[in-house]
């Protein structure tokens, strides 16, 4: 299957005073930056959606989409504009601030994934429907959605058709790194 990876790097971050939070940096590396060598080997290209600093995301040398709706709508309008501006079938898309994804994320969302055109990782506790790996077909769905005023991304995944997939047996590997507080206790602790 070829799959796109792309970091989702265009939130307000508002958890952690605005800054961008894919520029925030663990053990001397930008979040962003952890997510996309945890992709690349996974996926054949990765790209990364973001609305600010895009020059420095650009720096980087992977593609880089913003949004097309304005006012940083949230984790879909960014799957929603890369599917739009970007080629390819299928796109794994994981959010700047999971920087331990596990290697094998691609291979079992794939292989788990039936007929459904999104599915998304559950770690046993709880969904993770920005995780995702998503069909190029539902962008018109993501887009009508959102053009009606919602911005929950689960229920748009289960409108879609799409189911979870158990990560149970690695939950650690999709914790989430929201706040200034959570950065420093995963530099201290990782």
């Amino acid at each position: 299957m070829n799959i796109k990876g792309v970091v989702l790097a265009g939130g307000k971050a508002s958890r952690m005073g605005g800054q961008d939070k894919g520029l925030m940096t663990l053990h001397g590396k930008p979040l962003w930056k952890h997510v996309a060598d945890r992709l690349q080997p996974q996926v054949k290209t990765v790209t990364i959606s973001a609305n600010r600093n895009i020059s420095v995301y650009l720096a980087s040398g992977f593609p880089v989409y913003q949004d097309t709706l304005a006012d940083f709508p949230g984790p879909l309008a960014g799957m929603a504009s890369v599917i739009r501006q970007a080629e390819g079938e299928w796109f794994l898309f994981c959010p700047c601030d999971t920087p331990f994804i596990p290697a094998h994320l691609a291979e079992r969302l794939q292989s788990q994934r039936t007929e459904a055109p999104v599915v998304w990782v559950h770690d046993g506790d709880r969904d993770h429907p920005a995780i995702a790996l998503v069909h190029r077909r539902v962008a018109a769905d993501i887009e009508a959605y959102l053009a009606r005023g919602d911005r929950r991304v689960m229920v748009f995944m289960r409108e879609a058709g799409g189911h979870a997939v158990d990560f149970s047996d690695c939950r650690e590997a999709f914790s989430n790194v929201n706040t200034l507080d959570d950065l420093a206790w995963f530099e201290a602790h990782s």
